[in-house]
């Protein structure tokens, strides 16, 4: 029995005051307000408010009450709160009659959870469309319920002259509002009206103010072919309409985007059904508080330009999140691409200043307004892999939403993550805040925002790390940067390794797994490139017990975009100088074959790896996918979309029972090419060779929990985005009744990796 039960059953009514703590996200979803309403309707007197942990409630009233109260917090709380923990205690009455939410605390220590960005809720929706209100068709729009969060903080406590929205000063009628104890909009921090809030504009790339409504008018250049840029919640998108090859083939031009797929905003579900085929929990995604991002199968007859999804039988669709996109949408009456404001491999830009520089090459008008951004955040991206959520890109919507670590760090912790696609990674105690998508740290900008970022979390959450973690590849930006670091204690952790802790810490194990670590390349234990590995692993260590068997990288990193030269490598091992002349394959690269070659053998810029991510790429090369890439992963991605369905033969590889065992790559090359060479058809074979991956995955695990008597698999690393192989290998590990992990919540690509580096730097830190 705790103090308030012992204390109800004392004197029934008799007035007690209790201080109550609560922590999670409580802060700029509604929170105070609702306990506001719900002390009032309970008849208690006392206060709420923010501080650095949470919300402080100091409640005073008959001791029923105060339990009901207390119950209620949890079970009645905002939609988009999310309570960790409701700590009590009992002190002195005062004599409180009245309830009042108290200005907000500050003693220095930070540790309150701020809520991610959230898409627009349908009472605001109906009034942007309701000519009767006063926010009709105003773009800024939000309530408690709804509206952004993460990208407008500037600090904590929660409040206004911490957001960017502290410029705007309300006039009397949304103070009253905010001032309501009754009305949704109490104390929304971000309130606002078209009488005293931002503005849009509609300007030319030369800074020219448009005349007329800036959204019709930026609907209207939509419709007529032009590339408009929106300034979202995160940053700015470039948007066409489309329907129209003309002006999506211009975008991809000015972008330097040849053929990565873009994304495709739909006004509402209908619409998007008739561009996409959506199951129910893909409808759960598109539709819920988060908007991602979603990858759905994209029907046939799609009213799509060409030029959106090259090659791709599927598309990523999202819903509008904001008014600002809903107004568009509903006044363009068709669906419009929506990508990310940037020049490829560059990051997004939100400042109006940079957007202007950045993107008026690209643009022909700037569809902006007077909101600062503080924080910019891309879109994420979900797919729904075996019925489950399916993290691709981890960024608005979920960012900066903590992920519990099954082992609680005893210090605060910074995880530096991978150089591609990288998040970071802040943790204490049980919490780990996996930053927004980052991106490839491959150019200043990136890196800046990567720096940038980690001291923006560290003043959100007032975390000063004392142990830093990074991948032990000593060229990895993010390595440089830990190592630059004055009066922390470094710790490198092996890349696969972090695969799979990311994939325990997704699902709240510790281990120890089974860990299959599929993808392009990581910096192995031994200074080699590995990719296609098998580990025995918990949180505190592991043990390579398979790989693929290694082969040469022609040219190093130009293997990478060159997928012919894998092709040429497991060419070279499989037949020696007897090569089957009759593959396309050579014959596309007659004339710089040999030299290659001899290079290779001569093992000059030729490094050895065991990577499963370059296996796919010799077999997508081989199939006649493509030789070389414009994105990274685009020939295996190309590859499972040639995969003909329903196809349930497998090649075969060789399986050498060494220490570690060795899996021989080229074997199911070998029988791929004779079934080329007999005349079976390319989507066959490629149907075949991803079963022969989950064939063999299910193998070796076999023979390790023969060995090893380990039963549960953790599948990680970018190779399982490749959703064919990933569903395939899960069947195959199920009937030999293994228990599977996968990712959900974290990408299983690289950036996923800071999670795991976090989590392992936990469980090895004990003191």
């Amino acid at each position: 029995m705790n103090q308030l039960e012992a204390s109800a059953g004392r004197i029934p009514n008799a007035s007690i005051r209790t201080v109550i703590r609560v922590e999670g996200i409580v802060q700029g979803v509604g929170f105070r307000p609702f306990v506001h309403n719900l002390a009032a309707r309970l008849g208690l007197g006392g206060y709420v408010a923010n501080d650095e942990r949470g919300v402080i409630i100091d409640a005073e009233g008959a001791a029923p009450s105060l339990a009901e109260f207390i119950a209620r917090l949890r079970s009645d709380a905002p939609l988009l709160a999310s309570i960790d923990s409701i700590s009590t205690a009992e002190v002195a009455p005062l004599g409180e009659r009245e309830f009042r939410i108290a200005a907000s605390r500050s003693n220095g220590s930070r540790q309150t959870l701020i809520a991610p960005d959230t898409a627009t809720c349908a009472e605001c929706l109906r009034e942007i469309f309701d000519p009767a209100e006063r926010r009709y068709r105003y773009a800024f729009t939000n309530c408690t319920n709804c509206g952004p969060r993460f990208t407008i903080i500037r600090g904590t406590p929660y409040d206004r002259p911490l957001t960017t929205m502290a410029a705007f000063a309300m006039c009397a009628l949304c103070a009253r509002e905010y001032h309501d104890p009754a009305d949704r909009r109490f104390h929304a921090q971000p309130i606002s009206c078209p009488d005293c809030g931002p503005c849009l504009r509609l300007i030319d790339r030369r800074g020219n103010e448009l005349a007329g409504d800036p959204i019709d008018c930026a609907a209207h250049l939509l419709a007529a072919g032009q590339i408009v840029a929106v300034k979202g919640l995160g940053g700015y998108h470039l948007a066409a309409a489309a329907a129209n090859q003309a002006a999506v083939s211009a975008l991809r031009a000015r972008k330097h985007r040849e053929d990565k797929p873009f994304a495709v905003m739909a006004a509402d579900l209908d619409a998007a059904r008739r561009l996409a085929f959506v199951d129910a929990a893909e409808e759960r995604l598109l539709c819920g508080a988060r908007r991602p991002i979603v990858l759905v199968r994209r029907r046939p007859d799609a009213p799509l330009a060409a030029a959106v999804a090259p090659g791709n039988r599927f598309v990523g669709l999202m819903l509008p999140y904001t008014p600002l996109h809903h107004l568009l949408c509903r006044s363009l009456g068709a669906p419009i691409v929506l990508t990310s404001g940037n020049v490829s491999d560059e990051p997004i830009a939100y400042h109006d200043d940079d957007a202007m520089e950045r993107l008026s090459a690209i643009a022909d008008f700037f569809l902006t307004h007077d909101r600062p951004i503080h924080v910019r955040t891309d879109d994420s991206v979900m797919r729904v892999v075996a019925g489950r959520e399916t993290a691709i890109r981890r960024a608005r919507g979920y960012a900066p939403a903590p992920l519990t670590l099954p082992i609680a760090a005893r210090r605060p912790i910074l995880s530096c993550g991978a150089q591609l696609k990288n998040a970071f990674c802040l943790a204490r105690e049980r919490s780990a805040f996996m930053s927004h998508h980052i991106g490839d740290l491959e150019n200043y900008r990136s890196l800046r925002a990567f720096s940038d970022g980690i001291e923006h979390f560290r003043r959100l959450f007032g975390i000063t790390p004392q142990l830093v973690v990074h991948d032990l590849h000593p060229e990895y930006s993010s390595t440089k940067y830990a190592a630059e670091l004055c009066g922390v204690e470094l710790s490198a952790i092996q890349h696969h390794h972090a695969h799979i802790a990311a994939c325990l810490a997704d699902n709240g194990e510790p281990g120890p797994v089974i860990g299959v670590a599929f993808d392009g390349l990581g910096y192995g234990a031994d200074a080699t490139l590995w990719g296609g590995e098998f580990l025995l692993a918990d949180l505190r260590g592991f043990r390579r017990v398979a790989h693929f068997e290694p082969v040469a990288m022609p040219g190093g990193a130009a293997a990478i975009r060159q997928p012919w030269r894998m092709a040429l490598a497991y060419l070279d091992r499989i037949y020696g100088d007897e090569l089957p002349q009759e593959l396309e394959v050579l014959a596309r690269n007659r004339t710089r074959w040999r030299a290659v070659a001899a290079a290779m053998r001569a093992r000059v810029n030729a490094p050895m790896t065991s990577s499963a991510g370059r296996l796919f790429d010799a077999a997508a090369a081989i199939a006649g996918v493509r030789d070389a890439v414009n994105y990274e992963g685009q020939a295996a991605v190309e590859f499972e979309q040639m995969a003909a369905t329903g196809e349930r033969a497998a090649y075969r590889a060789a399986i050498l029972r060494a220490t570690p065992i060795q899996i021989s790559g080229a074997g199911l090359l070998r029988e791929m090419i004779d079934d080329l060479r007999a005349g079976t058809p390319r989507p066959t074979a490629a149907a075949r060779f991803h079963n022969g991956m989950a064939q063999v995955i299910a193998t070796v695990c076999d023979i390790i929990r023969d060995e090893h008597g380990l039963g549960t698999v953790a599948l990680s690393g970018g190779v399982f985005q490749n959703t064919l192989l990933l569903e395939t290998t899960m069947q195959r590990l199920h009937k030999l009744e293994f228990r599977v992990l996968v990712h959900s919540r974290v990408p299983a690509n690289d950036g996923g990796i800071a999670l795991g580096q976090a989590a392992i730097a936990a469980a090895c830190d004990r003191g």
